[in-house]
């Protein structure tokens, strides 16, 4: 049987099985490459030679993507300079190829789009936490410590079932919660959003 013909043969696997799952690269496969990466439900990313995957997001982490994004976008709408990326935004920076919930780039830096992977660090990198212990604070700070080596100015790690964010930059990081106003960083003019506007879906279901 062909590597390739593997991806469409699904298994079940038991609750307790901790994500990311390493997958076995197609034939042809080259992390530079985005269309030689294999089509799964889920999400990838190429970390230390490995090929790293993870399910589809559950429903607190979907709805707090959407208020992020509609937060982000808005800030982004009053300052063209910048470009917001969601929807596993894929970047290849150092050795690694990594996705984030969402984040937001320099426009000079990006030039021309090929359809390919970013290949600059944005300057705001967002991770929405999940229920599973793969994306507890732990897991998500050691990301964040990898986007900060890779030239990343700051980065959000929010977290929905909690309703906090946690601001980590190279110089300082905060946590916000509530009303509680979220400090600009000096490479993102006024955006200091209210904490709570990034859960407003999450919370409106109590």
């Amino acid at each position: 049987m062909s590597t390739i013909a593997h991806y469409d043969e699904i298994i079940s696997l038991p609750r307790a099985v901790r994500f990311p799952v390493e997958m076995v690269p197609p034939a042809g496969f080259d992390a530079h490459q985005i269309e030689t990466w294999p089509k799964v439900a889920g999400s990838l990313e190429y970390v230390d030679g490995r090929l790293l995957f993870m399910p589809p997001r559950g429903d607190f982490q979907q709805d707090t993507v959407t208020d992020v994004v509609i937060t982000l976008g808005a800030w982004v709408r009053r300052h063209p300079d910048f470009v917001l990326g969601t929807n596993e935004a894929g970047m290849r920076l150092g050795d690694a190829t990594r996705a984030a919930d969402a984040a937001i780039w320099w426009r000079a830096d990006l030039g021309a789009y090929d359809g390919r992977l970013r290949r600059v660090p944005p300057v705001l990198a967002v991770e929405i936490a999940g229920a599973d212990e793969d994306d507890s604070e732990t897991a998500l700070r050691e990301k964040a410590k990898w986007y900060l080596n890779v030239g990343v100015s700051v980065v959000w790690v929010v977290f929905p079932e909690q309703r906090e964010v946690l601001v980590i930059s190279s110089e300082q990081e905060a946590r916000v919660s509530g009303n509680e106003k979220m400090q600009p960083h000096p490479s993102l003019p006024e955006l200091s959003p209210i904490a709570s506007e990034l859960f407003v879906q999450v919370s409106s279901r109590e």
